[in-house]
């Protein structure tokens, strides 16, 4: 069983939808969430609440620095079509990563005493995959 430090995660993402990604530089955080929505269908005489499963939500958020020569995650934000975001949580096990159409937003933090930070969350636009 192979395990791994978080120092080598790796962001690709393209500009658009239909664009080739390229590695966000400066990025230090990815973090994805994958939930299912459940619906209460509880019924009289049953022992305990019930549910059923619907459909399965995706978001995620990632941060890190600001680099004065890369507007990258911000340009995404600003696309009519969306992103293509690809996930790796290490760089030495490139064949496994998360990958999919997102939408992203971007923030800034900007603080006299602290690096300039950057970060943006996201959300599905389409189907996602694992490899």
């Amino acid at each position: 069983m192979a395990r791994y430090h978080g120092k080598k995660g790796v962001i690709y993402m393209s500009l658009t939808g239909t664009g080739t990604a390229v590695n966000i530089i400066a990025l230090n955080r990815w973090r994805l969430n994958s939930a299912t929505d459940k619906v209460d269908v509880s019924a009289f005489g049953d022992v305990n609440k019930v549910y059923v499963q619907g459909l399965p939500d995706l978001t995620g958020e990632i941060s890190g620095w600001w680099d004065h020569t890369s507007d990258d995650l911000y340009d995404g934000s600003r696309s009519a079509d969306g992103v293509k975001l690809y996930l790796y949580p290490s760089s030495d096990a490139s064949g496994k990563y998360w990958y999919g159409p997102a939408w992203v937003d971007f923030s800034i933090d900007v603080g006299s005493a602290a690096g300039v930070a950057i970060s943006g969350t996201f959300v599905a636009n389409g189907a996602w995959g694992q490899v």
